[in-house]
């Protein structure tokens, strides 16, 4: 049978899809190849001081959300957060780690050169949201900022000088615009929401692994792989 294919559209800043690595992992992990993951971006905090600012304003602002962030994190295992999250370190805007990842996964599709796909878990564009999230919500460092990036990217064994022209040249910007559009298309409400059965079915938010596996159990369990959610 063809992988059910996963598409998983989140914001490297958001909070829940920090929550929702570990899920993501776990399907990887338990599915194998019977699905296939492909991480996308929804532009959630493409700027950060407006959004906090105003939607943070009676709540006691950076300071607020982030006491609100480690509150969120506070409930599960294995998601820790620095208390500078937010608090102190405030990147500006999510576009720049996402426009990062988009850069490397074009070197990547240009270092394969038509060989297979890698595993889940080989892949530079998984290994880099997962390394960008825990620098942003574990160690509190600034992700928008291209030293943060570079430092990340030499730990995955990657020229950062490769990324920059990857941006240079507009691919890795048309790349992530892509994106944009396509979670405009599919009205995706927000981070995280997991797409599948060619969007007919949309799990948005701190869903757990249960309900995601079922979805994908009940598209397994198909002849066709091709009927539409009873949750809509």
């Amino acid at each position: 049978m063809q992988a059910i294919k996963i598409a998983h559209y989140s914001d490297i800043l958001c909070i829940w899809a920090y929550v929702g690595q570990n899920r993501l992992n776990r399907l990887a992990t338990d599915f194998g190849d019977r699905i296939s993951i492909d991480i996308h971006f929804c532009s959630v905090f493409a700027d950060t001081h407006s959004k906090i600012e105003t939607n943070w304003k009676d709540r006691g602002g950076f300071e607020g959300y982030a006491r609100h962030v480690r509150e969120v994190a506070a409930k599960y295992r294995d998601v820790p957060v620095h208390a500078d999250t937010w608090a102190k370190t405030r990147p500006r805007s999510s576009a720049s780690p996402h426009l990062f990842v988009r850069a490397l996964e074009l070197l990547e599709q240009e270092d394969l050169q038509g060989a297979p796909t890698l595993p889940y878990f080989d892949r530079m564009p998984i290994r880099a949201a997962q390394a960008l999230r825990e620098a942003f919500f574990a160690h509190a460092q600034d992700v928008a900022h291209w030293d943060v990036q570079r430092s990340i990217a030499g730990d995955i064994g990657v020229d950062f000088d490769r990324v920059i022209d990857k941006i240079k040249t507009g691919e890795a910007i048309a790349k992530l615009a892509a994106d944009y559009d396509a979670s405009q298309a599919l009205k995706i409400e927000g981070s995280p929401t997991y797409v599948l059965n060619e969007g007919r079915q949309k799990l948005f938010g701190n869903v757990s692994v249960g309900v995601i596996a079922a979805n994908i159990n009940e598209l397994l369990n198909s002849e066709t792989g091709d009927v539409a959610s009873l949750c809509s």
